[in-house]
């Protein structure tokens, strides 16, 4: 087994210097010119004296912002990822966090990289690409390497306002890959199609199996995700047969009746994650693609992307819920109950997380890293961490774990404990409702439902006196034209809460 996540390149590099890589659909980089590339870049920076430091990729979304990435490994350092679609004031805190010393960019981004508050040096890939490789200096600095050093910092939202940047490591991402690889069944023939910005964790499905096996991955435009029939056509002329996408992507296609107009005709791999999928939409993939391999994927970026799956094999019943399954090998999941203890038969609990996918904590940032890796309540002879989640699960009669809620989404509502999720999944099973979110307004005490569809909010609210007991109903149901997203695709609560709060 590998100790470096670049061993996947230097092992296809010699078997495939010729197959495209990554591609968008027009610009594309081969297995080679990825690996001169990113050891050109690797060489820059250990002439540069940058060694086992940040690297901040400020790219778009492009073959040549992977590059690099490895190029950051490659010179015995670790890259943070930031994106133009981020706000400037975000990128900020990110470049406070890291303290690094260098940005790369490239054409669209190297002028809004000069407006940032950063004091270090700013360089265009497409210059450093072209340094003259240094063997000698990139062999000693892979020499030195050991599998707990870092890979990447990514960023996720917290609570605070302030981002957490969450640190990956060699041993945990090639476990990680290895895991995912066999699970999805991963191989010689598979075609990806990404749909996640780079600069999230969950991009490394596509990134780090296409190094693996040698194989295609294509990064999807993100205005294809605005036109799901053209989307569809792209997979198709690319002949992408896998996926891992977030739940609303998949949703969107399937709520506006694309599969009327065109089916994806390569499509065998379908992994999602990241929210409940809606029972009606999900019926839809399983009626257009009822050979594919449905596989419902489960897990935190502090777990180094997913780390529990559950193959979907029947279309779902009305009111079914879906498990999030098992964990994969080298994992375990505990389920503690407000007692730190194990979670009894049938009884909720936070879903924790222990084993060799955990993240070493957050980057520059020991106070939040001490408050969820802890050390484990059931171990009391050794040092052992385990990371709390913040999600509510229980297994279900097969041993199966079921994602209940996060803890932030139950709330106290007449005097009762309330899953806003549940009541999510009412709405989504009625005609005319393409996808919805409940946010609560605590000020006010006030359930408030957005939705997208045809239904008239009064019908609903009629549908739903059949469905839910009188204290979950919505206070107030309102139509949006559109849901809000994160850069991720997930429906954006937190600007939903600002519409709530009147901000």
């Amino acid at each position: 087994m590998q100790n470096h996540i670049l061993d996947y390149l230097s092992e296809t590099v010699k078997r495939k210097p010729d197959k495209t890589a990554f591609s968008d659909g027009t610009d594309a980089l081969s297995f080679q010119e990825l690996s001169d590339q990113s050891r050109s870049i690797g060489t820059w920076l250990h002439k540069e004296g940058i060694y086992r430091e940040p690297v901040v990729i400020f790219m778009e979304k492009h073959p040549k912002t992977v590059a690099a990435f490895l190029g950051a490994v490659a010179g015995g350092c670790f890259y943070v990822p930031v994106d133009a679609e981020m706000p400037a004031a975000r990128i900020d805190l990110i470049l406070e966090n890291v303290c690094a010393r260098v940005i790369i960019c490239d054409g669209s981004t190297f002028e809004m990289a000069g407006k940032l508050r950063f004091g270090g040096k700013i360089v265009l890939y497409d210059e450093i690409c072209r340094t003259g490789i240094d063997e000698q200096a990139l062999g000693g600095i892979y020499d030195a390497a050991v599998d707990t050093d870092p890979v990447y910092v990514v960023f996720t939202s917290g609570s605070t306002g302030v981002p957490k940047g969450v640190t990956g490591c060699h041993r945990s991402v090639i476990n990680y890959i290895e895991q995912l690889s066999e699970i999805l069944g991963f191989g010689e023939d598979s075609v990806f199609g990404n749909q996640t910005p780079l600069y999230f964790d969950a991009s490394m499905k596509e990134i780090y199996p296409a190094l693996k096996f040698g194989v295609t991955a294509y990064l999807i435009p993100k205005t294809l995700f605005l036109f799901p029939v053209k989307l569809i056509a792209f997979l198709n002329e690319h002949r992408i047969n896998t996926i891992c996408w977030v739940v609303s992507a998949l949703a969107m296609i399937s709520a506006f009746d694309t599969f009327k107009t065109i089916l994806p005709a390569y499509l065998r791999t379908v992994a999602f994650m990241g929210e409940v999928f809606p029972i009606k939409q999900f019926n839809r993939w399983k009626d257009a693609l009822p050979e594919a391999d449905f596989v419902n994927l489960y897990g935190p970026t502090e777990g180094t992307g997913v780390c529990c799956y559950y193959r979907v094999k029947e279309k779902l019943a009305p009111g079914q819920a879906m498990p999030v399954g098992r964990p994969f090998k080298n994992t375990e999941i505990l389920l503690l109950n407000e007692k730190n203890e194990r979670a009894g038969e049938g009884e909720e609990g936070e879903i924790c997380i222990r084993g060799t996918s955990l993240s070493p904590g957050y980057y520059n940032d020991p106070v939040r890293t001490e408050a969820v890796f802890v050390q484990n309540p059931l171990n009391k002879a050794y040092p052992e961490k385990i990371y709390r989640t913040g999600d509510i699960g229980r297994y279900n009669e097969n041993g199966e774990l079921m994602f209940v809620s996060r803890k932030d989404y139950q709330i106290k509502h007449m005097g009762h404990r309330i899953e806003l999720g549940e009541i999510e999944v009412n709405v989504n099973m009625l005609d005319g409702v393409k996808m919805s979110c409940c946010i609560y307004d605590q000020k006010k005490s006030k359930i408030v439902l957005y939705y997208v569809g045809e239904a008239e909010e009064r019908d609903m609210a009629v549908s739903l006196k059949e469905k839910l007991p009188r204290y979950m109903m919505p206070n107030r149901i309102a139509r949006l034209d559109k849901m809000p997203l994160t850069a991720n695709g997930k429906i954006d609560r937190a600007a939903l809460q600002e519409k709530v709060q009147g901000k």
